[in-house]
């Protein structure tokens, strides 16, 4: 018998942003606004058409005074236009609101967990279950969109009397340099009034216009550089001596540059799984400043990682790194200012996945960063001592963090082998704390005596939170730990896809008999889930806490001195 065909690949837009697609009519009223006013449609690939780019990656969503439309700190990916209406921006932290934040648990309920009858793996209580003093939960979807919504309201004239905010109205857009940069949103966006209409364009659609689009793209540049430029280079320490009006003449010229890809995960995961090792991963890297070239500029980075290399034989040898608020050239810079000979690199600079710079034109650095400057900037960027005693060492963990992009991990949990017997404390801890159910696996990659374990890493550049349809994975506002949501999670897996180190799995849930939970149709329920640092434990991580040897830590995998220090 033949084989039934049936086709089941996944396209670009088989979910569109919104409900559905938008329909011609609104797709042609969305590109008649001053942002699309100059983005022309035969610009486009005829595989990539603006006008699906705009009905498959956009939607229309309407606010009410006072409802949150985005808040500072969050994680987003996407664009907004006000079509109607207006809204205000609160720069100050939002008002804290309690839902969705985690509580502590207090020491009786620490202490009784210890003792506590153990439930089955992945075990779930049912949603409207009620547990002592805690608010009394919606009993159905619509009573609890309701609560959700008057949560996130706020009382937009008192705010407004009490706070410093400002306001936008038709047709000005908001929310460009998170979406390009996930960097955090840096400030508050509340409706102004009633029946407030914005066009929301999810990351994907609005990284294709700036791309085929030159007029697009110098717009969205223009808007960076009146909005966050200034404000980008105050946060730099490297321009912490700089008065304003000189950092506003450097804003005006400054260059806003992206290397990479945004989507190198998927990538880096086939090249990483090699037999042959990941030696060849830095040839894949795009070269943004290369070794013997002429200075041209001094290089920020905005956002993402850089690996800084030098070539050795007929290879290059990784020399370091730089993340958020790195520069690079200014030791060429400086040498150029003393000796008026123009200078060339002695070291290349590759983006790591993806990357975001801003360069600053040479004239500007020998005027107004150099004079004044702390000796201790033009060190950077080199590693010390790697010629010393623990010089090899010192490489081959280099080479080992970087090649594997270990360094977007702010809090790995690293293991010495050499004091770890195997007991298992750790994984059992895991598990009480967490009903039962261990976040990690004791695994992973290895050099020399360390491994680092397969647990979420808090990384940096959290690439697992883009693309998460309902926000359930986010950062946690009060600690920044990366943290999902089991009440809005659902299952649909992107995150663990996205995540280049393997560290979030798919379960299937259960309930308190141990059967597995099933939708209406008879399928198993599947929930993201991941190390979440104990973030409602008193005593922090519990893994760590029960090690017995000393053998485990959760580590700043860049902070590569302290990392070899521990490991001895």
């Amino acid at each position: 018998m033949d084989q039934e065909l049936r086709d089941e690949r996944n396209r670009r837009w088989d979910e569109p942003f919104g409900k559905e697609p938008l329909d011609p009519d609104t797709v042609a009223a969305i590109l008649a606004l001053p942002a699309f006013a100059d983005v022309k449609s035969e610009d486009f690939p005829d595989w990539l058409p603006l006008e699906r780019v705009i009905a498959n990656d956009g939607r229309i969503r309407t606010f009410q005074k006072g409802e949150t439309i985005l808040r500072k700190g969050d994680y987003g990916s996407s664009l907004f236009i006000i079509l109607s209406g207006s809204v205000f921006g609160l720069t100050a932290p939002a008002p804290v609101h309690a839902g969705g934040r985690r509580r502590r648990k207090s020491w009786s309920r620490s202490l009784a967990q210890l003792f506590a009858r153990k439930r089955p793996p992945e075990y779930r209580p049912a949603r409207n279950r009620t547990r002592g003093a805690a608010p009394t939960m919606p009993a159905t979807d619509a009573e609890r969109a309701v609560a959700v919504d008057k949560a996130m309201r706020v009382d937009a004239d008192d705010l407004m009397a009490r706070c410093e905010t400002f306001q936008l109205e038709a047709p000005q857009m908001f929310g460009e340099l998170a979406a390009l940069t996930r960097s955090p949103r840096r400030a508050t966006i509340y409706a102004l009034e009633n029946e407030t209409v914005l066009f929301e364009l999810r990351w994907q659609g609005l990284r294709e216009i700036r791309d085929w689009s030159d007029s697009f793209r110098s717009q969205i540049d223009q808007l960076y550089h009146e909005r966050g430029l200034l404000t980008r280079l105050q946060e730099c320490p490297v321009f912490a001596h700089v008065d304003s009006a000189a950092l506003a003449e450097i804003a005006e010229e400054a260059l806003f540059e992206t290397y990479g890809n945004f989507n190198w995960t998927h990538r880096f995961k086939r090249e990483i799984s090699k037999e042959d090792g990941p030696q060849h991963i830095i040839q894949q890297e795009p070269v943004i400043c290369e070794q013997g070239s002429h200075v041209d500029g001094l290089l920020l980075i905005n956002s993402g990682f850089a690996r800084i290399s030098e070539r050795v034989d007929h290879g290059d040898r990784t020399i370091g790194h730089l993340s958020r608020n790195d520069v690079f050239g200014l030791q060429a810079i400086a040498a150029y200012a003393s000796s008026n000979v123009s200078q060339v690199l002695d070291t290349s600079l590759r983006a790591i996945g993806y990357v975001d710079v801003i360069r600053i034109p040479t004239h500007l650095v020998r005027k107004h960063v150099l004079p004044g400057l702390d000796r201790a900037f033009l060190e950077q960027g080199h590693t010390a001592g790697k010629d010393g005693p623990q010089g090899e060492l010192r490489q081959g963990m280099m080479d080992f963090l970087v090649d594997h992009r270990y360094i977007n991990g702010e809090q790995a949990m690293l293991i010495n082998l050499d004091r770890c017997v195997g007991c298992d404390d750790c994984v059992r801890a895991c598990a009480t704390a967490h009903g039962n159910n261990p976040r990690f696996v004791r695994q992973g990659s290895r050099f020399e005596n360390a491994m680092i374990a397969s647990a979420c890493m808090h990384c940096t550049d959290p690439v697992c939170l883009i693309g998460c349809p309902t926000g359930a994975i986010h950062r946690a506002e009060d600690s920044g730990t990366v943290v999902i949501d089991d009440n809005t999670c659902i299952g649909c897996a992107t995150c663990a896809n996205s995540c280049p180190y393997n560290n979030i799995r798919m379960v299937e849930i259960r309930d308190q008999h141990g059967f597995f939970v099933k939708d209406k149709d008879g399928q198993p329920i599947s929930r993201a889930t991941k190390c979440d640092l104990c973030a409602d434990q008193l005593t922090g991580p519990a893994c760590v806490q029960a090690c017995p040897h000393d053998a485990l830590e959760r580590v700043n995998m860049r902070d590569t001195e302290t990392l070899l220090e521990w490991l001895k």
